[in-house]
């Protein structure tokens, strides 16, 4: 008979449950400031996760006030100085914008990126416990109080601190256990997701991120690392469970459509196996509690198509933790903390979360869209602007003004002056659509607002009393 595992009694300062993007930004924010932190993760680090891991030079420059811009440059990813995206014939084409210093972005290798964003932070003092898988949250005097984990060899460990980070994803365990699962704002996306790498024999293309729309299609090409290119498509979602090959064979096909990236790919070699993402959807979940916080996925996701999470994750993973910081040691301080932050990324993240949910309807190209990319063809300042919402330099809602809307929408009418009427039809829909965004807005900043419901979350659980001895951290 087995010997019955042995429960460790451990403390920390801070418990950062995953620690990829998201968890190691708040966990280095957190050990800067002088903070124990333990980040626990289950799987085996360095390793690869599924990720369309392109950044933008928003991306790049949160990883420069993160003190890792070295260690990612390192991996050897080109610098990408040019955006151009062709659709409809036309091309929207531009330079980054610059971020401070930075005006190029870089699409690196998740193993890669995510093993220099931990090597910075254990570097700053985190403790990383790997392989570990967290099973329950501790609760104490209705105060997330730590977790229980079972380790490697199969122990089971109570691991106590005064603030525990939900960063471990989608599916988030943490999420689940605070009663925070279910979104607040949930939108399915119209597409799937299908990438695989090539090796790249253009170098013509290395410095260029490259996006093409044919139909309803989608696809992408990113110079990355190790002299290989990611080439991601995005057709429309068919709701289905493919068999075995599915995946194989929706990639090609979506390929095989764009008659631009096949041939970007001529000569290029496919590397591995095609990855998918279906049954996408993008949320807002309630992201703070008395104890506990969720940031990066676990807390808020956007479809993959405007390329946002990396970003997202870090910006806010980071003031997640200098937010808390100061705090740690006063929990109605630290609670009030954890709600601005909340409210913080909420404000933020609005305007792209619903101009992304747009982008991801997999539709084709509607009229409005095709006057659009049709003056961005001819006038650099609107296709600068374009690149801007992506990198997050312009906000969508500067961009789309009522007077920009109504110069599209006469080009649109001129350009379809012998048949009105599907650009009409197309005005009245954007009609609809702008009134139900923006009360739907509203409504995200009022229900984010609510706290977890007290009924929702875990019975509180009794904390294992220890002696001075059996403390490990």
């Amino acid at each position: 008979m087995p010997a019955p595992s042995v429960t460790t009694i451990d403390r920390a300062e801070v418990v950062v449950v995953g620690a990829r993007c998201a968890g190691s930004a708040a966990a280095l924010a957190l050990a800067k400031a002088g903070r124990r932190v333990v980040a626990i993760d289950a799987a085996r680090l360095p390793s690869d996760t599924l990720s369309t891991h392109l950044l933008w030079p928003s991306g790049l420059a949160e990883i420069e006030r993160l003190g890792a811009l070295d260690a990612v440059a390192a991996i050897g990813a080109p610098e990408l100085t040019h955006a151009m995206a062709a659709i409809a014939g036309y091309k929207v084409a531009s330079r980054f914008p610059a971020v401070g210093e930075i005006d190029y972005a870089m699409c690196v290798r998740r193993t890669g990126l995510d093993d220099a964003l931990l090597r910075t932070a254990v570097a700053a003092g985190v403790q990383l416990r790997a392989r570990c898988r967290v099973t329950e949250l501790l609760w104490e005097g209705g105060r997330c109080a730590g977790v229980r984990y079972t380790d490697p060899d199969g122990a089971e460990v109570e691991l106590r601190a005064a603030l525990v980070l939900g960063a471990d994803g989608r599916r988030s365990t943490v999420a689940r256990l605070v009663g925070a699962e279910e979104p607040f704002a949930h939108r399915p996306s119209g597409r799937d997701c299908y990438y695989a790498y090539w090796k790249d024999s253009r170098p013509d293309w290395r410095h260029i991120a490259a996006q093409w729309r044919a139909g309803s299609d989608l696809g992408t090409a990113f110079p990355c690392d190790d002299g290989l290119l990611l080439c991601l498509v995005q057709p429309a979602a068919t709701g289905e469970r493919g068999g075995v090959g599915a995946a194989e064979a929706r990639y090609t096909a979506a390929i095989e459509n764009i008659p631009e990236l096949v041939e970007r790919l001529r000569g290029c070699t496919r590397v591995g196996r095609v990855r998918s993402a279906t049954d996408i959807a993008s949320y807002f979940r309630h992201s703070s509690g008395p104890g506990w916080a969720l940031p990066g996925d676990a807390g808020h996701f956007k479809d993959p198509v405007t390329a946002q999470g990396i970003r997202d994750a870090l910006r806010y993973g980071r003031l997640l933790g200098e937010a808390a910081a100061p705090v740690l040691d006063h929990p109605e301080r630290l609670d009030r903390a954890l709600r601005d932050w909340e409210q913080t990324r909420v404000r933020d993240c609005v305007d792209i979360y619903q101009w992304t949910n747009r982008l991801a309807r997999g539709e084709t190209i509607s009229p409005l869209e095709h006057a659009l990319y049709r003056a961005a063809d001819t006038d650099p300042a609107i296709s600068e602007a374009v690149i801007g919402i992506f990198s997050r330099t312009v906000d969508p809602s500067s961009f789309h003004t009522p007077m920009r809307a109504g110069m599209l929408a006469l080009r649109a009418l001129w350009n379809a002056r012998t048949d009105p009427l599907p650009v009409l039809a197309d005005l009245a829909r954007t009609a609809r659509d702008t009134v139900a965004e923006r009360v739907e807005a509203v409504e995200i900043r009022r229900r984010s607002h609510r706290r977890v419901p007290p009924m929702s979350r875990p019975a509180e659980s009794s904390l294992t009393t220890s002696s001075p001895g059996d403390d490990h951290a």
